[in-house]
């Protein structure tokens, strides 16, 4: 499995790559039952987070609890090469010259992750104090995800 965890200078890092083309957030649709106002999920982006969920699922075989602490997210999103582009528009794409910025958005995968770890990886994700993320092209897409306690 690709999620690990260790301790460095008494603060957890949890690193863990989630493999296929990344998922973000779809926006919620909303329902009334009994009077009372749902938000649902998009099945495409629950599937993805648990997918998430399940990739960190090793930790716990490990003797890993949550984490508590303020904290970062570091997240790096590479989604999959356009079959119809040019071999020399490729190689600027996998040399990170040319970076996906067309949608979706960087934030609704922030989104859609921080959700996957929340109760899971972190005990909360308002403890995530500082994120860091970015789009990458690269010919085996995936989300490569670091929790770090900083305090």
């Amino acid at each position: 499995m690709s999620a690990t965890w260790e301790q460095v200078n008494g603060k957890t890092i949890v690193k863990m790559t989630v493999f296929g083309e990344p998922v973000p957030q779809g926006r919620p649709r909303f329902s009334t039952i009994n009077g009372h106002v749902q938000a649902i999920d998009p099945k495409k982006s629950r599937n993805y987070k648990q997918l998430i969920q399940l990739e960190a699922q090793p930790l716990f075989h490990k003797g890993f609890t949550a984490i508590e602490a303020a904290s970062r997210l570091k997240l790096h999103i590479f989604r999959g090469i356009p079959q119809s582009w040019s071999r020399k528009k490729k190689e600027a794409a996998l040399g990170n010259i040319l970076r996906p910025t067309s949608r979706p958005d960087t934030d609704n995968y922030v989104k859609g992750v921080l959700d996957a770890l929340n109760g899971l990886v972190v005990k909360d994700d308002s403890c995530i104090v500082h994120i860091e993320a970015g789009k990458f092209y690269s010919d085996r897409p995936r989300i490569e995800i670091e929790v770090e306690e900083i305090v």
